[in-house]
């Protein structure tokens, strides 16, 4: 095991572990350590921070707490189990969780495990608040508050099925993208496609039983016509000073695969007067529809990939039908078309910040003049995401600071956020 190199910071939080009844604990001898890939260490000074509020506590399954003992200099497991977090949206994890994976270990469901320790009476946390904005934050709003905003939507657009899906992701699943919907405010989900042509390992909205975990959330089960999204896109752009109108949801599959029909519901929209940003979260793989959908008035695109590299983007992604090189030709498609174009950086710490990685990352960035990155955790079982990328070479590791620090030194435009950003139509 490898020994951690000791910091001077003058917080040193505690080892934070469970019992088997869920009951958390904080440790009063061993410290909090973390991990970076597979780089066991105790936390960097410049990375901790105190657990922002809406953030969710994890117990790990079949995985020992493991803490530092600062008189011995040894790392120690716990018979109790490991404690994680997932840190609220608009926060970047910069280190996962310490433990000890023991035989009888089940598969981590879809989420991102943030190490967690305790100091000063309160928990802190690895990881970077990104985004400043507002938008998944649900404090102080009551639930009876969401309830009245999803029925006047049903009632305001009776017999629109898009709006009853996204009504029940509201107040089923606690879809936040759909209650700002419900809400009035903010972005509004637009999910149309039933289908894709990835398999990433870790889709949220479909997954084969064999992967061990299930799918976070149901996917779309039918194809909404160009009226129901254009009513949709209409109601919000009449309630939000600032909207933002986004195809590509974690309940649907590819949206590029339905770019006629989201061309013509854009076309309706826009001749209606709808104003704002439209965006379309994509895997990139379908350059040829982007010509189209820009004429029908999209102005916005995020790419979704966990590295800029072909071999991890392969593993990870598993495309079919397309090839890497088709997603970096839609980028640079769309930055001709005069579209926004952000990168959706699904972020693992350890490796999203290697040397090798950030070479890549940073070639593309300045070969394309690409405008924005929004730095999300990647959501998978830390083991299971090592284990695939277990032959692939990655280099020294810097952390999410430098990582940031160095990219933007050498691409000064680029912007950072955890968000799609909405575009002030007098900046452009």
């Amino acid at each position: 095991m490898v020994r951690p190199m000791v910091t001077t910071k003058h917080i040193q939080p505690t080892l934070v572990f469970a019992d088997e009844a869920g009951n958390i604990y904080d440790h009063p001898d061993l410290l909090m350590l973390c991990r970076r890939g597979h780089e066991l260490t105790l936390p960097r000074p410049d990375e901790l921070m105190p657990l922002p509020e809406g953030s969710e506590f994890f117990l790990l399954p079949g995985r020992g707490a493991l803490g530092f003992d600062p008189e011995s200099g040894e790392v120690e497991e716990l018979d109790e189990l490991a404690v994680a977090v997932f840190a609220s949206p608009a926060h970047t994890l910069s280190a996962f969780a310490a433990y000890a994976k023991r035989p009888d270990a089940p598969t981590l469901p879809l989420f991102a495990y943030g190490a967690v320790g305790f100091a000063e009476g309160r928990f802190w946390v690895c990881a970077k608040k990104v985004d400043q904005d507002r938008r998944q934050v649900f404090e102080g709003i009551p639930r009876e508050r969401i309830e009245n905003g999803a029925r006047k939507l049903l009632t305001d657009l009776p017999g629109n099925r898009l709006v009853r899906h996204l009504t029940g992701c509201a107040l089923t699943y606690g879809c936040p993208a759909a209650k700002n919907l419900a809400l009035g405010r903010f972005e509004a989900p637009l999910p149309t496609s039933r289908v894709c042509n990835a398999r990433c390992v870790g889709c949220i909205s479909l997954q084969p039983e064999e992967s061990g975990f299930p799918s976070t959330q149901n996917r779309i089960a039918f194809s909404p016509t160009e009226k129901e999204i254009c009513e949709v896109m209409l109601h919000h752009q009449r309630k939000e000073k600032r909207p933002i109108l986004s195809f590509g949801q974690g309940c649907e599959g590819e949206p590029l695969t339905e770019a006629a029909r989201i061309g013509k519901a854009v076309t309706s929209f826009r001749k209606a007067g709808g104003r704002g940003t439209v965006n379309v979260n994509t895997n990139a793989s379908l350059h040829a529809a982007l010509p189209g959908l820009a004429e029908a008035g999209v102005n916005s695109i995020r790419v979704t990939l966990n590295s800029a590299r072909e071999t991890p983007y392969n593993i990870y992604h598993r495309p079919s039908g397309y090839a890497f090189s088709d997603v970096l030709t839609s980028i640079r498609t769309a930055k001709g078309l005069g579209l926004f174009v952000s990168l959706n950086l699904l972020y693992f710490p350890g490796l999203t910040d290697c040397e090798a990685e950030w070479d890549a990352l940073s070639d593309l960035v300045a070969e394309t003049k690409l405008d924005f990155i929004q730095l999300r955790n990647l959501n998978l079982d830390p083991e299971l995401y090592l284990g695939l990328m277990k032959d692939v070479d990655f280099g020294p590791c810097m952390g999410l600071a430098n990582f940031l620090k160095r990219l933007k030194k050498t691409n000064p435009w680029l912007g950072f956020g955890y968000f799609n950003p909405y575009l002030d139509p007098s900046q452009g």
